[in-house]
């Protein structure tokens, strides 16, 4: 067994001086590293056309989205090898090592020449570099998941995790300003010679400054525990997949309609928006940004409500919450701001009750020695099958005249996570080893 219920005196629910200062540095360098993430998704509708051959806009904006998609299939491999890395060397040198590579990957799409340049080249480089970019992102959200509930008071662990969701909202929030900034401050021809790029060169700069916040920080004293008593596995992944298989069967389970949501509601939604309606990108990115706000500054909230009431009632209202708001939301959209600004709100109001559990509901299913390849490998698998392929999906369904049923799409995943969430086991309250 991995997590045991407390049996002695109720879980501390005060957060220490150096657990608040390692919450603080965890999610501001997490908040850099989902910058440069997001950049891609706010700026594919504009530089789509400069990395494949001109003449076909709608074919070169699926061709970048499927680099994004194919982008997802390195976040598997990076869990896997990131993931062990960090179980057996620490989450603090798994961190350093992700954002470095993020943010090297995000120069290099600032400076990559264009088809028109140099030809075939080009996407080549995008696709490499977002291989890169997935292969750290495989990497990131385990180390930083087990590196913030690690960090944590025993009755504050949902508050804690709830933060890695905030730096990443928070990554996509300032993606999302610069997207606004941009496209309101340059014009169409500003926008797609250069203005993009200055956007990922910010980001790249962002990242730079995450890497010296991480390497700020303290190792976690669980690790540090693990390591004095010489507890540390010479192959996590081996032992997790041998001890821990329904563990890690049930990350993927939770995660397949929290990432698909999520990947449509706050990653794509502008561009779906966009395309699907009309309405002009700067106020669907106005729309994204305002609504990410909100979903900001619930997230922690949502973390107190769950260290108070549980797991599994808050993440079940997110499923059975999109099981009815999945068919209005798409069947009212259309090129008006305010109207988008409602549907993004309520969907975000609906996401917080996935999103600050996801991290400490993953490092509660695992014990120390495995704890991140756990959380990395199973999260990342599903996040490249089910969120990864999204916006390209979706797109793909309005293209060929099928953006009727997008809700369907939507729903369905809804259905999956209220049948995972209400069947599995409540981990509020249990020991976290």
């Amino acid at each position: 067994m991995t997590l045991e219920p407390t049996e002695t005196a109720p879980a501390p629910h005060k957060l220490k001086p150096a657990q608040r200062k390692a919450i603080v540095a965890g999610a501001i360098g997490n908040t850099v590293e989902w910058v440069d993430w997001a950049l891609y998704a706010t700026f594919s509708p504009i530089f789509a056309a400069q990395f494949f051959p001109p003449g076909d806009d709608a074919a070169a904006l699926l061709s970048t989205l499927a680099v994004f998609a194919v982008g997802f299939l390195m976040r598997p491999i990076g869990g896997a090898v990131l993931g062990a890395y960090a179980d057996r060397h620490g989450r603090k040198k798994g961190l350093t090592l992700t954002i470095s590579l993020m943010a090297g990957a995000s120069m290099v799409i600032a400076v990559c020449p264009t088809y028109t340049a140099i030809g075939v080249l080009a996407p080549i480089v995008l696709l490499l570099a977002r291989l890169a970019q997935g292969f750290s992102a495989g990497g990131e959200f385990g180390s930083s998941s087990a590196f913030l509930v690690e960090s944590a008071a025993a009755g504050r662990r949902a508050f804690a995790g709830s933060w890695q969701q905030v730096s990443v909202g928070a990554g996509v929030l300032i993606a999302s300003l610069l997207g606004t900034t941009l496209t309101s401050a340059l014009d169409t021809a500003a926008l797609e010679s250069w203005g993009w790029r200055l956007a990922f060169v910010i980001g790249g700069l962002l990242g730079f400054v995450g890497l010296w916040l991480r390497l700020s920080v303290h190792e976690t004293e669980v690790f540090q525990d693990l390591t004095r008593h010489g507890r540390q596995r010479r192959n996590p992944l081996g032992s997790m997949l041998r001890d821990h298989p329904k563990a890690a069967l049930r990350v993927v389970g939770i995660t397949i309609a929290g990432t698909l949501i999520y990947y449509v509601w706050i990653t794509y939604m502008p561009t779906f928006a966009h395309v699907t309606t009309g309405i002009p990108l700067n106020q669907a990115l106005l729309a994204n940004t305002l609504a990410m706000v909100v979903f900001l500054v619930l997230l922690p909230f949502g973390g107190l409500l769950s260290d108070r009431i549980g797991r599994k009632p808050t993440m079940t209202a997110f499923a059975v919450g999109f099981l009815v708001f999945a068919w209005p939301a798409f069947h009212f959209m259309a090129a008006n701001f305010w109207g988008l600004l409602l549907i993004e709100l309520i969907g975000v109001v609906l996401i917080v009750g996935y999103s600050a559990n996801c991290a400490v509901i993953m490092a509660e299913q695992f014990p120390a020695e495995v704890r991140t390849t756990g959380i990395g490998l199973p999260y990342a698998l599903a996040v490249a099958i089910f969120g990864g392929t999204a916006p390209y999906i979706t797109t793909w369904l309005n293209t060929n005249d099928l953006g009727n049923l997008t809700w369907m799409y939507v729903a369905a995943a809804a259905l999956i996570g209220a049948i995972v969430y209400l069947t599995m086991p409540e981990t509020k309250g249990t020991e976290l080893e």
